[in-house]
């Protein structure tokens, strides 16, 4: 069994131009938070990259690798070294025309222990990624690592609850977000407060909703041509079972180190038995897509 207490590592990252150079301080990273006590180690959403998204470009599939190239045999042996578990985004090459924004978790060997290839796929303004990833495949995961239970999910994921309850009957202690969420620069002074509001309180939920802990890691850095692209507000942030915030960064690159009493899971849902009271006898209208329609 995985022990009592588990220590985070969360990497708040700016992405420069260069793969080589990203991972290189995304291996850095690791080995600071590993110095300072982390087991598990979150890297941002395709953290070896700027956030290619914002346009539509053919080239841009050159940035995809398969699951075990080079940025994965990079991080894997940044696990190996220093004994921790890593949650790795990657643009992932399956075949040609099928790529995947994914995840590798490594263990403290540097072996694969579980592959989650994002299931919600965003269309909006400068985040474009419809154009580049194909839906995930292998449904909701629940990763054991020798330190915990994890949920990886990423990024536009975590506006689903359904997403992160499905992880937490799978018996995840720790769901695990990598995160590209920014600002775009024109709306942060009329709507930027609120809409970083909402993505800590959605998250924050799903930690209440589910009994378990939740850490959001995004990078930072305004990404773009100057007075437009994208302003990646950071804040990557740990909730604790009962929703309170342990740990959040600011706006800048960040390491966060948080230790997490498992224990606490079992006290939390002994005093707010959300499990126990579920009706799953009346929730199939949840697989409608609106209103419970038949065939829908």
């Amino acid at each position: 069994m995985p022990p009592p207490t588990v220590t985070l590592g969360l990497v708040q990252m700016a992405m420069r131009p260069d793969k080589a150079s990203n991972v290189a301080r995304a291996c850095a990273a690791i080995a600071d938070v590993a110095r300072r006590g982390a087991d598990v180690v979150v890297l941002p959403e395709l953290f070896a990259s700027p956030y290619f998204c914002q346009v539509q470009d053919p080239g841009r599939f050159e940035l995809a690798e398969s699951v075990d190239g080079p940025t994965v045999e990079a991080i894997a042996a940044a696990a190996r070294e220093h004994g921790v578990a890593v949650i790795t985004p990657i643009f992932e090459r399956r075949a040609a025309g099928v790529y995947h924004n994914s995840l590798v978790v490594l263990g403290p060997a540097g072996g694969r222990l579980g592959l989650y290839r994002k299931m919600h796929i965003p269309d909006d303004p400068l985040y474009y990624e419809k154009y580049y990833f194909t839906p995930g495949d292998l449904g909701f995961v629940a990763v054991s690592t020798p330190f915990a239970k994890i949920g990886p999910l990423i990024c536009w994921d975590q506006w689903y609850p359904e997403a992160a309850r499905l992880v937490a009957l799978q018996g995840a202690q720790v769901l695990c977000y990598p995160t590209a969420i920014g600002w775009h620069p024109k709306e942060k002074a009329e709507f930027g407060a609120a809409q970083l509001a909402a993505w800590q309180i959605i998250q924050r939920s799903h930690a209440i909703a589910n009994g378990v802990y939740v850490a959001a890691v995004n990078r930072v850095g305004h990404e773009g041509p100057a007075g437009g692209g994208l302003e990646f507000w950071g804040h990557s942030f740990v909730a604790d079972p009962f929703g309170v915030v342990l740990a959040e960064a600011g706006e800048g690159e960040e390491t966060l180190v948080v230790p997490l009493d498992l224990a606490r899971l079992e006290d939390v849902r002994r005093n707010w038995p959300f499990f126990r009271d579920r009706r799953i006898d009346a929730y199939a209208g949840i697989a409608s897509r609106f209103g419970g329609e038949a065939g829908a």
